[in-house]
């Protein structure tokens, strides 16, 4: 079956997105997409040109704030990595947009306000994953206390539940995984962000029940998790 689209930087799911937008304006809720992204050292801009710069700096020229903004769409996270202890792929950033509905995530798609940004993604992107994410719970606010934040993106094994967390994981927010809608081919389970103490860190990497995960540790340039989670449907 024909299910995927791919692109330079990912491959889109089709089947996700045929299920997306199938739904209904009542089942089709608030979504909040997590992004993971490693950049090109340098941008291409093809035949078109662009400036020299970094991939890290076209994404800086890409970031379609004012689009957000008339979307009702809001960004509760968005940071660097600054350590990562799991996966093949050395992610530069993550971010984490909060979307009215998946409908206004495809919306944003087709605006031509959004194109004519989006060509600094395609510059500066070598690959990225996007997967919408549904609230599971809320924690503690993560500016509190000393540990760093740290996100666990995870595919749990079929039917397993995964096991406790060392004692001093202290909660921020946990989400469902509702589809992948662009990647490497890789599905997953759920996502958490956490304060961690530092040498508890490799601990997490033995989680019983998580077949496999994405372990990084970010520096949050913008973060208002908790605050996000806890007006969801407001």
């Amino acid at each position: 079956m024909a299910d995927q689209l791919t692109y330079p930087f990912g491959t889109v799911d089709t089947e996700t997105a045929v299920r997306w937008l199938r739904l209904s304006g009542e089942e089709d809720r608030e979504v909040w997409m997590l992004n993971l992204m490693k950049y090109k050292a340098v941008a291409d801009y093809g035949e078109a040109g662009g400036p020299a710069i970094s991939g890290r700096e076209a994404d800086d020229l890409y970031a379609p704030t004012a689009v957000l903004d008339d979307l009702g769409a809001t960004v509760p996270l968005f940071g660097d990595v600054v350590d990562q202890l799991t996966d093949a792929v050395a992610w530069d950033r993550i971010g984490i947009v909060r979307y009215p509905s998946r409908a206004s995530f495809f919306q944003m798609q087709n605006r031509e306000d959004f194109q004519k940004q989006y060509r600094h993604k395609e510059a500066g992107m070598e690959t990225t994953i996007v997967m919408g994410c549904v609230p599971l719970s809320v924690g503690a606010p993560s500016t509190e206390g000393p540990s760093p934040v740290v996100m666990r993106v995870r595919r749990l094994a079929e039917g397993a539940t995964p096991g406790p967390d060392p004692e001093g994981v202290v909660p921020v927010a946990h989400f469902s995984v509702d589809g992948v809608i662009l990647g490497d081919g890789r599905t997953w389970t759920d996502v958490r962000f956490d304060r961690v103490a530092p040498d508890l860190l490799h601990q997490l990497t033995e989680t019983a029940g998580v077949e496999e995960q994405i372990i990084v540790v970010v520096n949050p340039l913008l973060e208002d998790l908790v605050g996000s989670v806890v007006t969801a449907g407001r």
